[in-house]
């Protein structure tokens, strides 16, 4: 027997500016706000997991090279 998924529904206050942040990256990705918090938190879980294990999170280059490190997090 299959479990199914429960949701839970949450109710978040942003501001017009973060919500406008919203809705261009779901308009950029072809996807919903909702999808671009969830991609978010995970983003964040990454960041927070590297941290703990004292590494760093940073975008690289097609040569590898590190062009942005990601700090603050």
């Amino acid at each position: 027997m299959a479990q199914e998924k429960t949701k839970i529904r949450l109710s978040l206050d942003v501001s017009p500016e973060l919500n406008e942040t919203l809705d261009d990256l779901a308009m950029k990705t072809g996807t919903t706000k909702s999808d671009i918090l969830r991609k978010a938190i995970a983003l964040m879980e990454v960041a927070v997991d590297a941290k703990q294990h004292q590494n760093k999170l940073g975008i690289l280059d097609e040569q590898r090279h590190l062009v942005r490190e990601i700090v603050g997090i």
